[in-house]
């Protein structure tokens, strides 16, 4: 079983006030909020069926492969 390496920042009463994490998880949890804030701005954009991007991608390969 996995220990809880969860650390808070707690008043003299006992009260959670604030959380302490690493930074490897505080970058994790920036970039997680800017993928998010992407999506949100891009939700409205229309999309292409994968088959479509897949194509495209396959023939731009095709034509740098052959230079």
């Amino acid at each position: 079983m996995q220990q809880d390496k969860r650390r808070f920042v707690v008043t003299e009463k006992g009260r959670k006030t604030g959380v302490l994490l690493s930074l490897k998880d505080y970058r994790k949890l920036l970039e997680d909020l800017q993928d998010l804030a992407i999506i949100a701005e891009r939700k409205d954009e229309p999309s292409l069926p994968f088959e479509v991007v897949k194509e495209r991608l396959e023939r731009k390969w095709r034509n740098t492969g052959s230079k």
